[in-house]
């Protein structure tokens, strides 16, 4: 990868200069049109001044677009400030209080941390010998348990665990994806309080909710969501794209995702993200 080795006290720097690395995305580009969960306004961008539109004297030109989206579509993480259970944010913060003004004065999404972190896949979908879990199938703790021994991975304080249903080759069908109807899988309450308990920084899926959806229940409610933001204060990381991590096999690798600060007149709940994965090649 390089013909000179850095020295220096940075270790992470001289491996990665020393080491040939493979980038494996994680997530959806973020397009018109993409799903989106009833709850949240779609993404839509256009753009609003095209070349030629004005020309300078130089004969230079210029185009940039206007973006519109939710803080939770597409490819995002949410914040600590995206749900509150009677009336209390994590840490028993007062969510009237804190949401006053507009905008959260606390636990807001320019809180939430960049992540470099470990880590972990567990491909249910692989390990049950399914291109896909069914509509509306649970994800329980022991999923999750044989999942991580199938791996030979053990989460723990710190990680980032990303749960692969094999539900993103549905992206492109949004009834389906979506699961108003039918249900989408996903992790019940037993596998959210088993996550927790180690200590993880953030969990993923590649769902629209991460958490089971029941036939017909749309996402009326998200105990699972009460269990890692409110409880637990662990970021969910939502619209994950894991077929090519699944495809390459990766099972614990450097986890690496920056969230926007976003803050200002409607709050910061959520934030899109392009999460990676970075694997020596």
């Amino acid at each position: 990868m390089t013909e000179q080795t850095i020295t220096g006290p940075d270790a992470l720097l001289n491996a990665v200069v020393d080491t040939d690395v493979d980038i494996v995305e994680l997530g959806h580009p973020h397009t018109t049109g993409m799903p989106c969960s009833p709850n949240h306004p779609g993404f839509r961008m256009t753009l609003i001044r095209r070349h030629g539109d004005m020309v300078r004297p130089d004969g230079g030109s210029a185009s940039n677009e206007i973006i519109v989206t939710g803080g939770h579509v597409g490819t995002h993480v949410d914040a600590l400030s995206h749900v509150s259970h009677e009336g209390k944010l994590h840490g028993g913060i007062d969510a009237q209080e804190a949401q006053r003004g507009g905008k959260f004065s606390q636990l807001g999404a320019e809180s939430i941390p960049f992540m470099l972190r470990r880590g972990l896949l567990l491909d249910d979908a692989r390990v049950r010998g399914v291109d896909s879990l069914d509509v509306g199938q649970a994800v329980t703790e022991q999923d999750l348990r044989d999942a991580a021994d199938a791996a030979g991975v053990t989460p723990r304080r710190g990680d980032v665990v990303l749960i692969r249903t094999g539900w993103a080759r549905y992206f492109d069908d949004p009834q389906r994806y979506l699961g108003q109807q039918d249900g989408v899988p996903g992790a019940d309450v037993g596998a959210g309080r088993w996550l927790a308990a180690s200590g993880i920084a953030a969990a993923g899926a590649d769902t629209t909710a991460f958490e089971h959806i029941p036939a017909g229940k749309g996402h009326s409610v998200l105990p699972v969501h009460r269990v890692m933001l409110v409880e637990n204060g662990i970021h969910i990381i939502e619209h994950l794209d894991l077929e090519d991590a699944s495809a390459r096999g990766l099972t614990e690798f450097t986890f690496v995702m920056a969230p926007l600060r976003i803050t200002g007149i409607t709050g910061g709940t959520g934030s899109p993200v392009r999460p990676v994965a970075v694997v020596a090649s």
